[in-house]
């Protein structure tokens, strides 16, 4: 089969999985054509089965803003057409699906039809795709595409209240290559970032708002002070320079380290004792999924997908949102124990197994076939 993958090619959770789908299905003898405007930061090597297809938007002096979306379509209406594409499936409501859908009536003009299935990840939804501005397109995107699946229950009904969706919704769950990530288990070097007895706590975010990242602080700050730690924060975005303060005003500079956007997310989570995700919102919850991969037990708050992922009382803890308190006594309760925090970790495992991407593939083939068939 030919499929065509749209996404953004970024460290996002969306943009990784859609990457970690596209090259599995190339293993498995699909051919899979990325089309986005750089190549996505997961994908690694092309080959016979695996391209890539850049977005090049024109600098026109007309336009104030560089329009992405007709950029898109255009360039959706080329690779389909060139390469016979059988499916095309995008990830996150806007500007994709809505680009899809103008490109599909592009092609219909010219005797070519092709499914569209969108696959809505959280930020398009709760937080785009809410807004005034934006919700009659995200709505029209959502009802005009062929198959529309989402990444938790938690979104599904999220979708539902906020824009009156009334045709099916397929949960089909985020997922890992779970053998990647056991190949490693016996590869970790924790002295690489732990001096002496220290615990190590990962965050791993985009920083936005809805990531509380104060609340990682505040709660990292309540475990130090009972706990010898450091706080490892990797990525970047708005609310960095919030934390920096927050580390100033608290004396704790030297107890948190900002790497960045770095491929060594692995690594790190591999060496550490602890994986914190406090977030107000989290359609899935992919970074914690990783950490348990790892065998990280986790604290998070039970936002979203949160609560069905990382199981109270097994993988780790989930606490209501802010509830800085309950997060950070969990948190040390692990971190004491050491029995529990190797069972904990044990567990996280095996959890993480459900989700592997074996497991999954199977369940997007059959939403190809589904979607030809409607075709």
């Amino acid at each position: 089969m030919k499929i065509g993958i749209v996404c953004y090619p970024t460290f996002g959770g969306s943009g990784v999985v859609a990457t970690e789908l596209g090259i599995e299905l190339s293993k498995k003898g699909h051919e899979v054509h990325f089309i986005t405007y750089s190549q996505p930061v997961r994908l690694d090597a092309l080959s016979s089965n695996l391209h890539y297809h850049e977005v090049n938007v024109p600098d026109y002096p007309l336009f104030k803003y560089e329009p992405y979306e007709l950029a898109l379509s255009s360039k959706l209406f080329d690779v389909i057409s060139k390469h016979k594409i059988d499916v095309l499936h995008v990830h996150y409501a806007i500007p994709h699906a809505y680009a899809a859908y103008m490109a599909k009536k592009i092609l219909n003009e010219n005797g070519y039809n092709i499914p569209i299935i969108t696959t809505l990840h959280g930020t398009d939804i709760t937080l785009v795709g809410n807004h005034p501005f934006y919700k009659p397109a995200v709505t029209f995107s959502i009802n005009k595409s062929d198959i529309v699946t989402c990444v938790s229950k938690s979104l599904m009904e999220d979708t539902r209240e906020f824009f009156g969706i009334t045709k099916e919704i397929k949960v089909i769950p985020n997922f890992i290559d779970i053998d990647k990530y056991d190949k490693k288990h016996n590869l970790c070097e924790r002295n690489m970032i732990a001096d002496g007895d220290e615990k190590i706590i990962v965050h791993v975010s985009n920083f936005r708002p809805l990531k509380r990242i104060k609340d990682v602080l505040e709660i990292f700050k309540k475990i130090n002070e009972k706990i010898n730690s450091k706080l490892i924060m990797v990525g970047d975005g708005p609310d960095k320079k919030k934390a920096k303060e927050f580390l100033r005003k608290h004396n704790l500079k030297n107890k948190v380290i900002f790497l960045g956007e770095t491929n060594q997310v692995d690594e790190i989570l591999c060496s550490s004792d602890l994986f914190l995700l406090p977030s107000e919102k989290e359609s899935f919850g992919l970074a914690a999924l990783e950490a348990m991969a790892l065998k990280v037990p986790v604290i998070s708050s039970n936002a979203g997908g949160l609560k069905d992922l990382n199981i109270n009382g097994n993988s780790g803890y989930t606490s209501d949102v802010g509830d800085i308190d309950s997060m950070a006594q969990n948190a040390i309760k692990i971190l004491t124990d050491s029995s529990l925090e190797k069972k904990y970790r044990t567990q996280a495992f095996e959890n993480a197994k459900k989700y592997d991407i074996k497991k999954v593939i199977p369940l997007y083939e059959k939403i190809y076939n589904e979607a030809l068939n409607i075709s």
